[in-house]
């Protein structure tokens, strides 16, 4: 085994340093209480465990609770892929300079509006009228912060249920709510896991200049609220080359699901519709910006096509639980060997 570089290592004390000073203590000790409970262990015994990864594999709590470290061996932990690690290479891969790029909502709708599938306007840009007209003609939209993460910022307006289109836009710059764009009629299919949220993919890709790789294939789904993001009390699972989603999804809170609560759909064996013609579009896409070659997109499917909802430059993590896929091998070895790092 060849010994850290220097640089590793610092990383890591920053790492650990950084970590105790924005530590929660009081959310660690009721994770550990959680997970003792479930696996029948002190809750002290869980807290030194979870000190030695953020330490030994740079695991946070909630790396440790949402990947399963409890059920993973030394030479295990170290494949786990976890946030931090995800971040360095976010650091690595992606200059600051072009991000703006991606996180931008409005600079990112002009960039791919060859691929947005809806329409869109700024409300910075736009007058009280043309307002009242694209939410008239589209009858639903959605408003969203143009700088914004995990569906913060996100809301869902009806035609029907505004009579003040003045107070509207000056509510929407208030609240940072540039952009306004088409609801997205997505393919009945997919609509089936949960009719209320627009239920999307997240591919994460790396373009190394001539290929594009895909390094994940999430399938993502709302349990009842208007978005299916994760932190925001959605569920997800991965699919295969196929995207066939081989097993259950699960929350943040760790429940998991075969079966989708609200609509009754299968998880477990889920075709996800037009899969080839959404490998197809993602390495058309992760080339628009080759400045910014790892990134996380959101992919809706219309009844025609895929589209795109955003790309994150900053994608996160997306494993399936070790206890619902059995697979213990974590996504490290595949971006080592795919990004070369």
């Amino acid at each position: 085994m060849q010994p850290k570089s220097a640089p590793d290592v610092r990383r890591r004390v920053r790492y650990f340093l950084s970590r105790l000073v924005r530590l929660n203590t009081g959310n660690m000790v009721a994770k550990a209480r959680e997970i003792g409970r479930q696996i029948r262990r002190p809750t002290v015994f869980v807290l030194a465990d979870m000190a030695w990864c953020a330490v030994r594999y740079e695991a946070g709590y909630y790396d440790y609770h949402e990947f399963e470290y409890w059920y993973l061996n030394g030479r295990e932990r170290k494949t786990v892929l976890t946030r931090p690690r995800a971040n360095n290479l976010v650091q690595k891969l992606n200059p600051p300079e072009f991000r703006y790029k991606l996180s931008d909502k409005s600079v990112f709708n002009q960039l791919f509006a060859a691929y947005l599938g809806r329409d869109w306007m700024d409300v910075r840009t736009s007058t009280v009228d043309e307002l009242r007209s694209f939410v008239v003609e589209h009858g639903r939209v959605m408003a969203k912060v143009t700088q914004s993460v995990a569906g913060k910022g996100i809301q869902k307006l009806e035609a029907s249920d505004i009579t003040d289109y003045e107070l509207l836009r000056r509510e929407l710059l208030e609240h940072q709510q540039y952009l306004v764009e088409e609801y997205v009629t997505q393919h009945p299919v997919m609509a089936s896991l949960s009719p209320t949220s627009v239920n999307t993919l997240r591919m994460i890709s790396y373009f190394d200049g001539t290929d594009v790789h895909i390094l994940a294939r999430v399938l993502k789904m709302g349990s009842g609220a208007e978005i299916d993001n994760f932190s925001s009390g959605g569920m997800y699972t991965t699919l295969d080359e196929q995207g066939v989603a081989a097993y259950p999804a699960f929350d943040k809170a760790g429940a998991s699901f075969a079966v989708q609560p609200q609509t009754g759909t299968s998880i477990v064996g889920f075709q996800v519709p037009l899969f080839p013609e959404v490998l197809a579009f993602v390495d058309e896409i992760a080339r628009v910006v080759p400045e910014v070659p790892y990134v996380g997109w959101d992919i809706a499917i219309t009844p025609e096509k895929p589209i795109v909802i955003e790309g994150n430059y900053n994608t996160g993590v997306f494993w399936m639980k070790p206890s619902l896929s059995g697979v213990k091998t974590g996504l490290l070895p595949l971006y080592r060997e795919v990004i070369g790092f």
